[in-house]
């Protein structure tokens, strides 16, 4: 799965001030992407609000995004939950013509064991006719998916074919990585450690503040995958204090003010999210200067 090497990015879903769904907003979101160096697109991932928006709306932004890529890059859909039957049976009734990939969430606030994790997923495999990749985000989930079982999904569901690593624990990441079959990916779902994951063995991220300053960003990812550390680190410093602040009041809140400087979108998200407050608006505001 080469073309999902190097920066991928969760779009957002943007609103209106009615908190309608902004079409507009997101077919500009999607060009920025492709004509700034971002290798793939994440639909409906977490940073996209899924949870809020109906089956219609999340119709209205998967053809959005598709016909506004027009297969310029990858997509990847973000397909998840925590009863695995349902996951089972939206993605035998989803047309997944358009995607590459599919990005499915270990399930959330059930807590399953180990054990649980693992048969979630073979029995996800065993359903999808795309390929998988898991995603560990226990800040989010309330669990953790162990090396172990990482480890051991990837050596039996063949089409499980990679993590997305976001428990923002290196010596976890480290473990996967040294351990893994040759070509399991593992891909950074946290901005702040993707550059020693990718210098690691990792194959890349999938970003959030990449989609608010994709040049930038997308260019560190390069220079981690050439080997080239010492201006992969210079860059990574740059950016540290965005990363930040994109996440010191939630996300997307923090995203989407980014991209309400950059002229994309509106702050606008939906309940129980707020959007960001003016201080942090001006924390983001200063730091788009100063690496302009």
């Amino acid at each position: 799965m080469k073309q999902l090497t190097g920066t991928g990015v969760a779009l957002v879903t943007p609103f209106k001030n009615d908190k309608s769904v902004d079409v507009n907003a997101l077919k500009k979101l999607v060009n920025y992407q492709v004509e700034n160096g971002i290798n793939y697109l994440v639909v409906l991932g977490t940073t996209g609000e899924p949870a809020t928006l109906t089956k219609t709306e999340k119709e209205l932004v998967k053809q959005t995004v598709i016909e506004a890529n027009n297969k310029r890059l990858p997509l990847v859909l973000g397909l998840g939950g925590n009863n695995t039957q349902a996951v089972i049976d939206e993605i035998q009734q989803t047309d997944l013509s358009a995607f590459t990939a599919i990005l499915s969430v270990s399930p959330y606030y059930n807590k399953p064991t180990q054990e649980g994790i693992y048969q979630h997923f073979k029995a996800i495999s065993n359903a999808s006719p795309l390929p998988i990749i898991v995603y560990n985000v226990p800040s989010r989930t309330g669990s953790n998916i162990t090396a172990q079982t990482t480890l051991r999904l990837a050596n039996s569901c063949k089409n499980i074919i990679g993590i997305k690593e976001a428990a923002g624990d290196m010596v976890q990441a480290m473990r996967i990585l040294q351990q893994k079959p040759k070509d399991f990916m593992v891909i950074s779902g946290d901005d702040m450690i993707a550059l020693p994951i990718i210098l690691a063995g990792g194959c890349g991220v999938i970003s959030v503040i990449g989609e608010g300053i994709p040049k930038e960003f997308s260019k560190l990812i390069q220079f981690g995958l050439a080997g080239k550390a010492n201006e992969a680190y210079h860059l990574q410093f740059k950016l540290m204090s965005g990363i930040d602040f994109i996440f010191e009041e939630g996300n997307p809140a923090g995203i989407k003010a980014l991209l309400k400087i950059k002229g994309i979108t509106e702050l606008d998200v939906r309940l129980p999210l707020i959007e960001a407050s003016i201080s942090l608006q001006e924390k983001l505001r200063q730091f788009v200067n100063n690496i302009a």
